[in-house]
């Protein structure tokens, strides 16, 4: 029976990517299944065998780690750097499209709560 190792919905290039190189490295026998653009199928990346599915997860796991690690540093780099963080960063950098993202929030809320406001 198929093992589903990872879920590909919304995984960067880059990290399908170094997965594939890892397991091919490894020589790992996994086959892939690509998400659906609509996102009714979420895709991922499959083994068949038990003993494959084991291996591949406990590589899986440890690439997961180490790139969380790294990721992590890369982000609390940008930060240090003053390169990006929250709401008010934004507004200091980008205030014409943050301000129009904040106004059509706003149209959309108000759109989606008029026929609410009209019945009482």
């Amino acid at each position: 029976m198929p093992h589903h190792l990872m879920n590909l919905r919304h995984v960067p290039d880059d990290e399908a990517d170094e997965i594939r190189a890892l397991f091919d490295a490894h020589e790992v026998a996994y086959y892939e299944t690509p998400p659906s653009r609509w996102g009714i199928s979420m895709g991922g990346f499959w083994v068949h065998d038990d003993d494959e599915a084991a291996r591949a997860r406990a590589l899986l796991d440890e690439y997961q780690r180490q790139r969380y690690e790294t990721q992590r540093q890369a982000y609390e780099e940008h930060l240090a750097r003053g390169e990006s963080g929250d709401f008010w960063f934004m507004l200091r950098q980008r205030p014409v499209r943050t301000l129009a993202a904040c106004i059509a929030i706003l149209v959309i809320m108000g759109l989606s709560l008029l026929p609410f406001i009209r019945i009482g």
